[in-house]
């Protein structure tokens, strides 16, 4: 069966993310007045198909049912397709697959992703309490092996065996901090130093305060659309090249042994790479999930831009910035803007959609042709699209 191409004809965030001072409901309204406002040509009544991407709203925000009541927020009354997506931390990519299948296999022409996600609670620690969700209950959660424990664990691992430094992590952070300075939206738009990272409050060694992503409110939106009918909306569609996605376990005892090696990574990149008929050397800007300084490292080895081992020399050489090998995280990362779980991976596509139409202002990357989103759900689970402008198909 033939497929059909699909592109993002409009994108959008919410205004600030950090702590929202409304409720769920409003932050999606900003994701959506954004989106809608980027793109004159596109209506409500255009929407054919609706997907949310929200991970936690029933212990945060006491809601359930989100996708009608984003849907309806919005003025969207989706005839084709209709559904929530939740997928932890790759919830966002997730969800934007899913358009993408539904469009490519004709179910609808036109479907928008909204990710949102309202982290902050009242009580600090129910916030935290809350995000034991996304592990194993009755082992790791059990006795607290949370995200900072697992990645601070992967870390070590990556510095025993290939001699990476504290430094080069924190060189991932204060270059992503760096980048978010040209992003309105992000939460932490302020420069730091290397030797600022590593003088950070400390979390999990070898991590600091600066190593780890936020808990944060955001929400984000894209539009997605059948080729056919692109140039309704826009005369610069942005098309979805190649897509890949794998897992190879859950509880962390049950993935791979050797955790400063992300093979399910290596699938589902190899997947993107040969479905959009490209290389690593091709991509100019990526958005990859820096959820922790030691990701962004290991990240950059599996997609082919730094040897195994590398990723540390890649980022403190400054090879993964402007004027280096590939642009990574331009609007800050996890790192500096924060990472609301459902939002994150939409607000990447935000981003690729605006690179590559030329329309990311102080942070634009010259000449961006090719991006590439990537998010994780933990060290085995993995989650990649490729876009490209209209020349690249």
């Amino acid at each position: 069966m033939e497929t059909r191409k699909v592109a993002v004809v409009a994108a959008g965030t919410s205004q600030k993310w950090g702590i929202f001072p409304g409720t769920y409901r409003d932050l999606v309204a900003e994701a959506g007045k954004a989106v809608f406002d980027s793109c004159p040509a596109l209506s409500g009544g255009d929407i054919e198909g609706f997907i949310a991407s929200s991970v936690m709203p029933e212990r945060n925000v006491f809601q359930s049912h989100v996708a009608p009541l984003a849907a309806e927020t919005l003025g969207v009354r989706p005839t084709k397709l209709f559904q929530r997506v939740e997928n932890m931390c790759g919830s966002g990519t997730v969800a934007i697959r899913n358009a993408y299948t539904a469009i490519a296999c004709g179910l609808a022409d036109v479907i928008m992703v909204v990710g949102a996600e309202k982290m902050h609670t009242p009580e600090w620690g129910e916030t935290v309490l809350n995000m034991l969700v996304g592990v194993d209950r009755e082992w790791e959660g059990a006795v607290g092996v949370t995200a900072p424990v697992q990645f601070a664990l992967t870390a070590q691992m990556h510095m025993r065996r290939f001699g990476t430094t504290v430094e080069q992590l924190a060189a991932v952070s204060a270059k992503n901090h760096r980048h978010a300075l040209g992003n309105p939206y992000a939460q932490f738009p302020k420069a730091c130093t290397i030797d600022e990272v590593r003088a950070s409050k400390p979390v999990a060694a070898p991590f600091t305060i600066f190593d780890c992503s936020s808990i944060t409110d955001g929400a984000a939106a894209v539009v997605l659309v059948c080729e056919e009918r692109a140039r309704e909306f826009t005369d610069q569609p942005i098309y979805l090249l190649g897509t890949g996605q794998a897992a190879s376990g859950f509880n962390y005892a049950n993935v791979h042994a050797d955790w400063s090696e992300w093979p399910t990574l290596r699938t589902a990149v190899g997947s993107a790479y040969r479905m959009a008929g490209v290389g690593p050397g091709d991509i100019d800007v990526a958005e990859v999930h820096d959820c922790f300084s030691i990701s962004e490292v290991i990240v950059t080895e599996e997609m082919g831009w730094a040897e195994k081992g590398g990723g540390g020399a890649f980022a403190a050489e400054g090879r993964s910035t402007y004027g280096g090998d590939v642009v990574v995280n331009p609007r800050g990362g996890l790192l500096g803007c924060g990472h609301p779980l459902g939002a994150t991976g939409v607000a990447q596509a935000t981003e690729v959609f605006r690179q590559l139409r030329g329309e990311a202002g102080p942070r634009q990357v010259d000449g961006a042709a090719i991006g590439l989103t990537h998010n994780l759900s933990g060290v085995a689970e993995h989650h990649v699209v490729i876009y490209g402008r209209e020349e690249a198909l």
